[in-house]
């Protein structure tokens, strides 16, 4: 059975221009291949010019690669078909306060995607939007409400309902914790479980918290000026990196050499 994501070669370059004549060539990301399976999570960390973000942004459309394919369930995605895409992929940004227009209703924001990319009648995206806003623990009345009536974790759940409203394969979610509270932080993770295990979706997890990625992600790229130093299964790269730049990671994250983390 093939791959439900496959990246071949993926690849970045951003070209500067620094005089007349003289051009710089920086490669943001330099060829990558992986592959994840339906239901699991990959978790891609590094530190910041590492290349993840650049790399997520190219999964889902935002950055167009310099190189390389992307696969979901086999079909290759076209840089400019975005409808096929974001059926397929959808991302989560960072900051939820800002990825969200403080003058439209949740609703119409979760029904937007809905209107640009479905056949849908209007009541079969009203009831879509409801049934979404229940899915992740918010209730249908705040298809009514707007972004600033909420909480920042609320927001994210906002975030997070418009990335699954669309029933995406794959879910791209940038650094989408960061500003959230311990106790916020790990309800949204917990409802990340919940989801994949309910609508075997996969995530794609961007993330400098190698806390984090050690608890939601199956499996693990590490990244380092634009190139993957390490790749593997999550428990065995935290217990025995390979490359300094892991063991780095994890040595300031849990205070400990990894071997005593369990």
């Amino acid at each position: 059975m093939s791959a439900l994501l496959e990246v071949i070669g993926l690849s970045k370059n951003f070209v500067t221009r620094s005089g007349l004549l003289k051009k710089r060539v920086h490669e943001a990301v330099k060829p990558i291949s992986f592959t994840l399976d339906a239901g699991q999570t990959l978790g891609i960390i590094g530190q910041n010019g590492s290349g993840k973000s650049t790399l997520a942004k190219m999964l889902t459309g935002v950055v167009e690669p310099s190189q390389g394919k992307i696969f979901v369930n086999g079909e290759q995605l076209m840089n400019k078909d975005y409808s096929t895409r974001c059926k397929l992929i959808r991302m989560i940004f960072q900051d939820p306060n800002t990825s969200l227009n403080p003058r439209i209703q949740i609703g119409r924001i979760l029904e937007e995607p809905l209107k640009r990319n479905t056949q849908m009648s209007p009541e079969a995206r009203i009831w879509r939007v409801k049934e979404t806003l229940i899915r992740v623990g918010l209730l249908p009345e705040h298809a009514y409400f707007y972004p600033q009536m909420l909480a920042t974790g609320q927001k994210q759940r906002v975030c997070l309902a418009r990335a699954l409203v669309l029933q995406p394969s794959v879910i791209v979610a940038d650094e989408a914790l960061n500003g959230l509270d311990m106790a916020m932080r790990s309800q949204i993770i917990n409802l990340f479980l919940e989801l994949q295990e309910e609508m075997g979706v996969s995530f794609v997890y961007v993330s400098q918290h190698i806390g984090v990625i050690k608890h939601i992600t199956d499996k693990v790229i590490v990244m380092h000026d634009g190139e993957v130093v390490e790749s593997g299964e999550t428990q065995q790269v935290v217990a025995h990196p390979q490359h300094s730049i892991s063991q780095r990671l994890i040595e300031n994250h849990f205070n400990k050499t990894p071997s005593h983390i369990k």
